[in-house]
């Protein structure tokens, strides 16, 4: 749909990054509404663990696009590639920081929709310490009061989003709010730290089904080191029905650590737990 380029923003001399919607594309009316959603959205957001969009320009032959902050650190896929299940310490910070991120634009009435490791960037804090996780691409965003052109641009058999990630209601193309986010959240701390999705399929229209038919694979089958509290957490974010999930990601956040040392990790948990934003 697009190409990012970095740049150097002239005035300012700051490093952003440029996302340009594809000319083939630019000529078809609902990409460039997409698109114009997608900024009129994000520039809404102002939070440490959101990207957030700058503007939307207009070239003088019509190449539509995107400014953006340039981000330089790790995706969360590769990082999962390159370096296996994740410290569970490390992971849950990060995990915390993505729902302290998700909150924000759910307190905007903004739902993610695609939240997957390929859309969470992984940035090393400025004093060279540990990164900071920071939500990326809410090009699949969707207002929960969507007005009825948005709409029309996600009418029902048009599914947006990542098959491995998607809650039971994306898949069966029903209303979504948080607890959608909630759910691919889930999927994305499973994968963290198993390196393998709670859902077993041989392709993504059986992971579809097994998530609306069949129960995740506890996570102490393939971790067993997994504290209770992380167990329980994603238990229960990963509920087939929305009414029996957490109603927010604070919930979430705040469950993920409840009761927990980190199995004798004493008070260093304390210590990054309260580092996070």
């Amino acid at each position: 749909m697009s190409y990012v380029y970095l740049a150097k923003e002239i005035s300012s001399g700051a490093t952003v990054a440029i996302k340009v919607l594809s000319p083939r594309l630019a000529a078809d009316k609902s990409s460039v509404e997409r698109l114009r959603r997608e900024a009129g959205l994000a520039m809404r957001l102002d939070h440490p663990n959101v990207c957030r969009i700058l503007r939307l320009g207009e070239s003088e032959d019509g190449l539509i696009y995107l400014v953006m902050p340039f981000l330089k650190g790790e995706l969360l896929s590769d990082r999962e590639v390159r370096g296996g299940p994740m410290d569970l310490a490390t992971g849950i910070v990060l995990l915390q920081q993505m729902c302290a991120g998700l909150h924000h634009a759910h307190e905007l009435q903004i739902i993610h929709r695609d939240l997957k490791p390929e859309n969470v960037m992984l940035v090393p804090d400025d004093d060279g310490g540990a990164d900071h996780a920071v939500v990326m691409d809410f090009g699949l965003a969707k207002e929960r009061r969507a007005d009825p052109a948005i709409a029309k641009l996600t009418a029902t058999g048009i599914i947006l989003g990542t098959p491995e990630f998607m809650s039971p209601e994306q898949i069966r193309g029903k209303p979504l709010d948080a607890r959608s986010d909630i759910y691919a959240l889930g999927i994305v701390a499973f994968e963290m730290f198993t390196g393998k999705l709670p859902f077993q399929g041989r392709n993504a229209q059986e992971m579809m089904i097994a998530r609306l038919r069949g129960q995740p694979t506890p996570i102490r089958q393939l971790r067993a080191d997994t504290p209770p509290a992380v167990e329980k957490a994603l238990t229960k974010a990963l509920q087939t029905n929305p009414d029996d999930r957490y109603t927010t990601a604070v919930e979430f956040a705040e469950a993920l650590t409840a009761g927990e040392s980190l199995g004798g990790g004493g008070g260093l948990f304390g210590k990054l737990k309260g580092k996070f934003t």
